[in-house]
């Protein structure tokens, strides 16, 4: 690759090193100069550009990316698109991710120009977490460079694994000794079934016993008997060793004891055993708290199906202390880990407040098409199955009808008091209850029925402000629509606006932090705000009471 000024008759095809703002027009970095820029540059006064340019051999950002992000490819994981050198690799499933960080580390180490970071290994992951990015630093990378990286990865695999977590039913015995307050016995409860319930799994019906052998013996019989994918002993006193109370019971019970203590503080003093096939704890005192502690290392691992025995128990000594100290006095995990409702960054906020003045004398939101659902409920319905979070509707002119006519679904409603004076109203309503750990809001409009979720979370994946990309406007053939992605960054210009009017005007003054993402299908140009424009739905979307 050829990097540094070129005089503009010689730039034609290079690549566009850095961003330019020109009379009516904005190039891009990353920008392939073709000869309307290269016109614009000259129009400018400019005589040269700082580029780069590929030579043969070369592989663009964009391919080189994907075919980075291809070869890390592994059951459960999804490859997104390329932007900007850029791949990210997002779960499919509830699970826990595994990382070889010496496949990783081998992987970097091959050349400069390409670069993959994931997330540490044994991280429990929710559906449409990202797990890995692959950036490509360059414009351009050799492509016997890709050759190897494509090969290292057919001779030895790609460093990534997802294991999806079982549903798996779980038996919790709880033993007794005079004194133990019944709060305690609740609260062991409610901590076991919240990390059941954060790896996928359910907790049956807890059994309490005595504090002796013979009797937590015949409580875990029970349990199996039951159905009990796996069995846990909750003991009155912490177990001192393996011949103790607890193990002893799971003994009794016709099992056996595999290894007693662990690597990790708090959560030393786990058992682990098992009957038959079936896996066995006797769980540390530390248990009893939803605070992280070695009882998560040991539930993952087995509600994912990986191995879990006394070699696996001693390799978590690093990453182990998790145990809040002097120097770290202030906890670092409140409550166990639920990756199953892991709240994305991005909120979504549906305008729905206006008067529908266009399409009298119908209520627009409100006609229900053909199979029935009102248009707000479709077009709610397409963003839920986003991963924006938390999604909320904007109320005003007939405020309850439309709510009613969303019937219970999962969104947050806003009021917009003064939403007869116009858009702004409405938008600066939503953008002011934006959650305060939500970086983004994506704005959907209450009348566009045709965008789905698929191209909402396109939208979320192509936010990155620290490259760059902190507004995300869709296009289709170059023109812009809706819905627009904002950074948190413009909310205070937004929350300025007044009138009748968006946020688009914004879009000229920061035009260097949009992203356009291209769409193949008109949907993201199509609101549908008028009498006429209604009967321009597809067939069975379309409102019979208006057509």
């Amino acid at each position: 690759m050829i990097f540094g000024p070129l005089p503009l008759e010689a730039a034609l095809g290079a690549v566009l090193a850095h961003s330019h703002r020109l009379d009516g027009r904005m190039l891009r970095k990353g920008m392939v100069l073709d000869e309307g820029a290269i016109a614009a540059l000259r129009a400018a006064g400019r005589t040269e550009v700082i580029a780069a340019r590929l030579e043969p051999g070369d592989v663009a950002e964009n391919e080189a990316a994907g075919r980075l992000a291809a070869a890390l490819a592994a059951p459960r994981l999804t490859v997104g698109r390329a932007g900007t050198g850029r791949v990210n690799l997002h779960a499919d499933a509830a699970g826990l991710l595994t990382v070889d960080a010496a496949r990783i580390n081998y992987l970097n180490l091959l050349h400069e120009s390409l670069t993959v970071a994931t997330l540490p290994d044994a991280t429990p992951v929710a559906p449409r977490d990202m797990i890995a990015t692959v950036k490509v630093i360059p414009f351009a990378v050799p492509g016997d460079v890709l050759d190897r990286v494509e090969a290292a990865t057919r001779a030895g695999g790609t460093g990534l694994a997802l294991a999806p977590f079982r549903p798996l039913r779980a038996g919790l015995v709880l033993s007794e000794l005079p004194g133990l307050k019944e709060s305690v016995l609740e609260g062991t409860v409610e901590a076991t079934r919240a990390r059941l319930a954060a790896l996928t799994g359910t907790l049956l019906p807890p059994l309490r016993c005595a504090h002796e052998a013979d009797a937590i013996a015949a409580a875990l019989r029970q349990l199996l008997a039951a159905g009990a994918d796996l069995v846990l002993v909750a003991g009155a006193s912490a177990t001192v060793d393996r011949r103790d109370v607890g193990p002893q019971g799971v003994v009794a019970a016709g099992g056996e004891i595999l290894h007693f203590g662990m690597p990790v503080d708090p959560g030393n003093l786990i058992c682990l055993g098992r009957i038959g096939a079936v896996p066995a704890l006797v769980l540390p005192g530390c248990a009893r708290s939803p605070k992280a502690n070695g009882i998560d290392f040991a539930l993952r691992r087995i509600f994912a199906g990986l191995p879990l025995g006394p070699e696996e128990i001693m390799r978590l000594g690093v990453g182990g202390l998790l145990k809040d100290t002097e120097a770290r006095p202030l906890p670092r995990a409140k409550a166990v880990p639920a990756p199953v409702q892991r709240r994305s960054c991005t909120s979504a906020i549906v305008l729905a407040a206006g008067q529908s003045t266009r399409s009298a004398p119908h209520h627009k939101l409100l006609l229900a098409d053909r199979t029935g659902k009102p248009m707000i409920a479709r077009v709610v319905d397409n963003v839920l199955s986003s991963a924006a979070r938390p999604v909320m509707v904007v109320l005003g002119h007939r405020g309850e009808e439309v709510r009613a006519a969303l019937g219970g679904r999962p969104v947050t409603y806003v009021a917009a008091e003064h939403y007869a004076a116009g858009l702004s109203a409405s938008l600066k309503a939503g953008i002011a209850a934006v959650p305060a750990d939500a970086a983004a809001a994506l704005v959907c409009l209450g009348d566009m029925p045709l965008v789905t979720g698929r191209v909402l979370d396109r939208l979320i994946d192509a936010f990155d402000p620290d490259e760059g990309r902190a507004i995300v406007v869709p296009t289709h053939q170059g023109k812009a629509g809706n819905p627009v992605l904002w950074g948190r960054r413009f909310f205070p210009e937004i929350l300025a606006l007044q009138g009748d009017v968006g946020a688009r005007a914004l879009l000229a003054r920061h035009a260097e932090q949009v992203a356009e993402v291209e769409i193949g299908e008109d949907a993201v140009l199509r609101d549908f705000d008028t009498v006429e424009s209604l009967a321009l739905l597809p067939a069975r979307l379309r409102p019979v009471e208006a057509t």
